[in-house]
């Protein structure tokens, strides 16, 4: 395995997108990186990587949904990531991912991370944004506006992505937890710094979806009651909730379907652990074990 170190006194390279750009494509490779601030557009397509920070490790841009590009058109959702990684295989840790462009009122989306991975893990990684934090690859097969998929692989045949986030926290306001991938939290703190809607899946029935497990949501400063834990992105997008930990800025409806599309709410699947959302989550212990057993399996 090739290892390289990234960092201000004397690794291998002085920053993050040189060293990606260093590795060859079906070699797998560590990337160490070493504390410090990296401003920079991260952009990886290599087969297998895996990024490690060692202290305090902060990747910051600030791309918005709103800004107009030389074309004369907005930059879009897509174009806005501060951290852009496909390929087979992929693994995070101890990284912070910010994109610092302002709320999404302000400046619309403005991604952080965009995953695109057939398999990816990320461990104690921290991403901070406000409206569309983290996109979770595949996008739907379909826009619902001209050009609103522009952006990297926006043309791909679509395929299903499997993530595992373990640790760390998100910071978001609006849909910021979203895409077409199985995904598994497991004990991550959700922190809400806008009012909004924390998961926006846009997966099929028969797929696994979202499921958040024993995470804690975090007030980060907004009125009681002002956050829904999902509101579906298409109609049959799916986010479970088990043995999670709520502040009081979440909605005790906890679902909202999206507006001007409320007929699609009875197509989608949300199911929370706790008699506050009104409804039992009907997942038996073994099923529990079986689920996370498949997400932690190589």
């Amino acid at each position: 395995m090739l290892t390289l170190t990234v960092g201000k006194n004397g690794e291998d390279y002085y920053t993050i997108q040189e060293a990606i750009n260093a590795v060859p494509y079906e070699e797998k490779a560590r990337i160490i990186i070493s504390e410090g601030l990296y401003e920079e557009k991260i952009f990886s397509d290599k087969s297998d990587i895996s990024l490690e920070g060692k202290g305090k490790v902060v990747i910051r841009w600030s791309d918005f949904a709103k800004e107009m590009m030389p074309d004369g058109l907005k930059r879009g959702t897509f174009r806005s990531y501060s951290a852009f990684f496909s390929g087979k295989k992929l693994y995070l840790e101890n990284l912070r991912i910010e994109n610092t462009a302002g709320k999404g009122a302000d400046v619309g989306q403005a991604l952080a991370l965009y995953l695109d991975v057939d398999d990816a893990r990320l461990k104690d990684v921290e991403l901070y944004g406000h409206q569309d934090t983290l996109f979770l690859a595949p996008l739907p097969e379909k826009e619902r506006e001209k050009r609103g998929f522009y952006g990297p692989r926006c043309f791909s045949k679509r395929k299903l992505n499997r993530v595992i986030y373990e640790g760390g926290e998100i910071s978001g306001g609006v849909d910021f937890i979203f895409g077409g991938a199985d995904a598994i939290f497991h004990s991550v703190r959700i922190i809400s710094n806008e009012p909004g809607y924390v998961s926006a899946p846009s997966g099929f029935r028969k797929d696994t979806g979202f499921v958040f497990h024993g995470c804690v949501f975090v007030n980060g400063g907004v009125e009681k009651e002002s956050v829904y834990l999902m509101r579906p992105w298409r109609k049959e997008g799916k986010s479970a909730f088990i043995n999670c930990t709520y502040s009081d800025h979440i909605n005790s409806k906890g679902f909202i379907a999206w507006t001007g599309l409320e007929s699609e709410k009875e197509s989608a699947s949300f199911k929370a652990d706790t008699s506050r959302f009104g409804e039992e989550y009907l997942m038996c212990d073994a099923e529990r074990e079986a689920l996370l057993k498949r997400f932690q399996e190589n």
